[in-house]
């Protein structure tokens, strides 16, 4: 019996997802604000462990490598990978490296350029496993990814995250993390435009409260400002947005603001995915594949599109149970399913 554990550590969250001869049979998302030190990643593995258990072979990528608690990327690869052989020893760690496969963590450094920020491409692999095309679209609490899968692999311009910004393969914004004011300048409220205040009273998880779209457990970060995670509480922090309380508005009105907030986002999204779907590369009707947190967006994305939509757990063996958290953390899941199949060949 085989057992893998893949590891996606992020700068606020750390997804694991167990596999057990190709099948995933436990996922979990802890928090790791990674920008409050390095303590957090041991906090989060511990978390984590618990949910998934040990693993003698364990496979790790990465996007935390960014955060502030680095100089620079190839520091923080260097550092993520050696604090991941440490966690998880006496298990072996190996590194994903995209385009140069699967590395010994001590290894991670040398290939740095490919294994920084690559959990995208783990996942999007996964799909061509599954898929001879699709649109990729993984939504998570801060960035979403765009990838098209052609003739059954990864077919992105950018494999940086600089490039891959350029030509919409990343969007930084996210179902919960993302601050209300790298939105629009500009808001409805009252019959006028308003604006916004350029601080973070307010983030996207409070427009998804207020709305009643918040799936459970995709905000564990605290609020902003350490009040409740009540729809009541969040209006308060959206009032603040635009100079007010939220006794200046009734119920209605703080969700009207937040619908338009929420389209505003998914308008971001779209700009996007037009970007990406104007090479070419996919046919009329490849269907969008939705991962992460913030799936159901992208299903509504897939709508908007006049595209089949496809789960991203739809494409996995996974234990009913766990299906929801593992397309959560798709990386996670797929990174596992992909080292299976690699060390099972």
């Amino acid at each position: 019996m085989r057992e893998i554990i893949g590891w996606d550590v992020g700068g606020a969250h750390l997804k694991a997802a167990r596999v057990v001869d190709g099948v995933v049979t436990a996922a979990v998302q802890a928090p790791c604000p990674l920008w409050l030190g390095l303590g957090e990643l041991d906090r989060a593995f511990k978390e984590a462990a618990a949910e998934v258990g040990r693993a003698d072979l364990n496979v790790v990528t990465m996007t935390g490598e960014q955060t502030d608690a680095f100089a620079t990327r190839a520091d923080g690869v260097e550092g993520l990978a050696a604090a991941a052989a440490r966690l998880l020893a006496p298990g072996r760690a190996l590194v994903y490296a995209g385009r140069a496969g699967f590395v010994e963590a001590g290894e991670a450094r040398a290939h740095a350029d490919d294994v920084a920020s690559a959990n995208w491409r783990a996942s999007a692999a996964l799909v061509g496993t599954r898929l001879r095309e699709a649109l990729f679209v993984d939504m998570g609490s801060s960035t979403t990814d765009l990838i098209p899968v052609a003739a059954h692999a990864p077919a992105p311009v950018g494999f940086s995250d600089a490039q891959r910004l350029e030509h919409g393969e990343l969007v930084y914004t996210g179902l919960s993390r993302t601050f209300l004011m790298a939105g629009p300048r500009r808001a409805p409220f009252g019959g006028r435009w308003t604006g916004l205040m350029n601080e973070w009273f307010a983030d996207m998880a409070d427009v998804g409260r207020i709305l009643g779209r918040l799936p459970p457990g995709a905000d564990g970060m605290d609020a902003p400002d350490g009040r409740e995670k009540t729809p009541a509480a969040s209006m308060a922090r959206l009032a603040r947005m635009i100079g007010r309380d939220a006794a200046d508005g009734g119920e209605s009105a703080w969700r009207g603001l937040s619908a338009f907030l929420a389209e505003a986002q998914l308008r971001e999204i779209m700009d996007a995915a037009f970007l990406v779907l104007s090479r070419g590369v996919l046919s009329e009707d490849a269907p969008i594949v939705g991962a992460g947190v913030g799936r159901g967006v992208v299903e509504e994305l897939a709508h908007r599109l006049g595209r089949p939509f496809t789960p991203f757990d739809a494409l996995i063996e996974a234990a009913p149970q766990v299906r929801e958290r593992a397309a959560d953390c798709a990386p996670a899941a797929a990174l596992a399913l992909l080292a299976a199949r690699h060390f099972s060949e």
